[in-house]
């Protein structure tokens, strides 16, 4: 059986702030908190078999993967199509802020600057296609709450991307088979419009 592990990066500074980050070139270091979390995830997994080990381009990703992987020889794929969602104008805004934009818009309206939730999500689609093609069988995906949380929902046969899984935590796996994967892109694109 195929396996794809999916974990959202470890607790950061912004996490700390409360505040939302959509640019990648903005730096956001990993927390004390963090690093023992992802360091307490590559324990867990240090039996696993890992062939290739996927990543964002927010160093939150890469550095939570460099700790989870802890010096292993994994080799290592900067996925864009799995980055966060690009909020534009609301860069470094507060949670409440990015949450109060949310609420007066929908799913296809795009932040100010940004993209729309559904050209996210039809990014997620397309990443997780990609991943189901590859030919490798244990796969560490390192990336944010909202595309893992999609695939969860997605997955389950949810009408909701958001529901009714939402908050994704820091540093957990989750686990999928190439199946589930497959099915989680299918039905996101559905979603998304696609």
């Amino acid at each position: 059986m195929r396996l794809f592990v999916l974990t959202r990066h470890a607790h950061t500074t912004l996490n700390l702030e409360g505040r939302v980050n959509g640019d990648p070139a903005v730096p956001v270091p990993l927390t004390e908190e963090g690093r023992a979390e992802a360091a307490r995830l590559g324990h867990q997994l240090a039996h696993l078999p890992l062939d290739l080990c996927v990543h964002t381009r927010f160093t939150r990703t890469r550095d939570t993967a460099a700790e989870i992987l802890g010096g292993r020889q994994v080799p290592m794929v900067e996925e864009p199509l799995l980055d966060d969602v690009d909020i534009g104008e609301l860069e470094g805004e507060t949670i409440a802020q990015y949450r109060a934009w949310k609420a007066e818009h929908t799913r296809s309206d795009r932040f100010p600057g940004g993209e729309s939730l559904d050209d996210a999500a039809r990014r997620y689609a397309l990443a997780f296609r990609r991943l189901v093609e590859r030919g490798e069988q244990s796969v560490l995906v390192v990336c944010h709450e909202i595309p893992i949380r999609y695939a969860l929902n997605a997955a389950a046969g949810s009408n909701e991307l958001d529901a009714p899984e939402h908050k994704i935590p820091n540093a957990t796996p989750y686990l999928f088979d190439d199946a589930a994967l497959a099915r989680a892109a299918e039905r996101i694109a559905a979603l998304a419009g696609e």
